[in-house]
């Protein structure tokens, strides 16, 4: 029986615990994702064409993971994706999908791994969280984009009881450097009877 690991994620502290974490997840990550009825990139795909149904808009996949996000953003019907992670298992996943224009290693210590202005929409699916990417990284998504620019993401129940993101948002909000298009709290594992806010902002 493989190990589970989906249980482990939410503790971790640091990037490279979080790298090393899902390395060793990659091979059965979709299935234990899958099982528990993972539903955030769809959701996320969905409420991103419903702002944006631009077909081909490139679109950066910022911890895409396996892929299972750039497959939900193909479903939606965008066609050019770009993905970004810093799991090389990972990426070897979502190489076996063809759903990518082009896949790069994600470099977790540099502090503007995206140019700025390079994509009009960046998702970040699952990503942003307790034991996944940090706070800081909203402002580092933020910032890579220009005016007018698309962040499609979520926050998980776990990442909604964390004040230090749901500051972060509101820190970009309350100032009106970026608008809120689209927030709908919905499922995100069924199975862990985990939901999950789903967010597109545009930034002012």
């Amino acid at each position: 029986m493989p190990d589970k690991f989906l249980a482990k994620t939410y503790g971790l502290s640091s990037a490279e615990e979080t790298r090393d974490h899902y390395d060793k997840w990659a091979a059965s990550y979709e299935s234990e994702v899958e099982e528990n009825g993972y539903v955030t990139p769809g959701r996320i795909a969905d409420a991103l064409w419903s702002k944006l149904p631009e077909p081909q808009t490139p679109i950066l996949d910022f911890g895409c993971g396996t892929g299972l996000s750039g497959l939900a953003l193909r479903r939606a019907g965008f066609e050019v994706i770009d993905g970004l992670d810093p799991s090389p298992e990972m990426l070897d996943g979502a190489r076996a999908k063809s759903a990518y224009r082009a896949l790069d290693l994600l470099d977790v210590n540099d502090p503007a791994p995206v140019a700025k202005g390079a994509y009009k929409v960046i998702t970040a699916i699952g990503v942003l969280g307790t034991g996944a990417a940090p706070p800081a990284t909203f402002d580092v998504l933020m910032n890579a984009l220009e005016r007018g620019g698309l962040l499609a993401f979520s926050y998980n129940d776990h990442t909604l009881a964390d004040p230090h993101f749901t500051g972060k948002l509101n820190e970009w909000l309350d100032c009106g450097a970026a608008r809120l298009l689209f927030r709908e709290h919905g499922p995100h594992l069924p199975g862990q009877n985990m939901g999950a806010d789903v967010y597109v902002l545009e930034k002012a």
